[in-house]
């Protein structure tokens, strides 16, 4: 299977990043699934839906909710090519003694059971496929502990070691798994909360997706099990 026949499932669709990945693909010609939490938030980024276009409000914390939701995407759009695992969650502040349970269970729970859910979900229609990618979505920042960001790091570095171990499990099976590590992305929170920082040496949420975009190409068929850096000008 081409992997452009199927649809595109994007987490996450509603924030800048997703919304910018919803465009790459839309631009190919993609049947896209796009996944958030709020119904409304969804008709208000992307419109009514359309055969080549459907919002799914849905909880990835809920591994039951994610398999229905599945569901009713392959049932309206066909089988999942493509899978961009965009939801995620950022926090810091606390050195790592004084770490709460709420921040790490946050942190932990949306950078990475949600991963966890949508692969139970999506996997097992990719290997009756013998085709698919997924792209997952970690951070420079975790390529190394650093003060203040322990649990960030951490959730991010399990993440990279998911996306190594699927790829390990599912290459010979006609599946790419691969992740992007941006750097600081330039969305208007990062502006708000960093208003001293030159944002044109920030990566943009448009040149993030088209990296995206390219790793579910067949011009990435060759790329496996990769962690790629996606740095902007900083």
């Amino acid at each position: 299977m081409d992997r452009m026949d199927g649809a595109v499932l994007v987490t996450g669709a509603c924030g800048n990043v997703g919304r910018a990945v919803a465009a790459a693909f839309s631009r190919r010609g993609a049947r896209l699934a796009l996944l958030d939490r709020d119904a409304g938030q969804l008709r208000a980024a992307f419109g009514a839906d359309t055969a080549a276009q459907m919002g799914f409000a849905c909880d990835l914390l809920d591994a039951e909710a994610v398999a229905a939701t599945v569901g009713r995407v392959t049932a309206a759009l066909g089988p999942i090519a493509v899978l961009c695992n965009i939801a995620g969650g950022f926090r810091m502040g606390d050195p790592v003694h004084a770490t709460s349970d709420a921040t790490w269970d946050f942190l932990m729970d949306l950078n990475v059971r949600s991963v966890l859910h949508t692969a139970r979900a999506v996997v097992p229609g990719m290997l009756a496929a013998g085709a698919g990618v997924i792209v997952n979505v970690g951070a420079a920042a975790a390529a190394r502990g650093g003060a203040h960001m322990g649990a960030y790091a951490a959730s991010k570095s399990a993440v990279a070691r998911l996306t190594e171990s699927m790829s390990a499990e599912l290459r010979e099976r006609g599946i790419h798994v691969n992740a992007v590590l941006p750097t600081i992305i330039d969305t208007p929170e990062n502006r708000r909360d960093m208003p001293t920082a030159d944002p044109a040496r920030w990566v943009a949420p448009a040149d993030l997706a088209e990296v995206i975009a390219f790793l579910a190409s067949p011009a990435a068929r060759a790329i496996h099990g990769a962690s790629v850096p996606v740095s902007g000008l900083s």
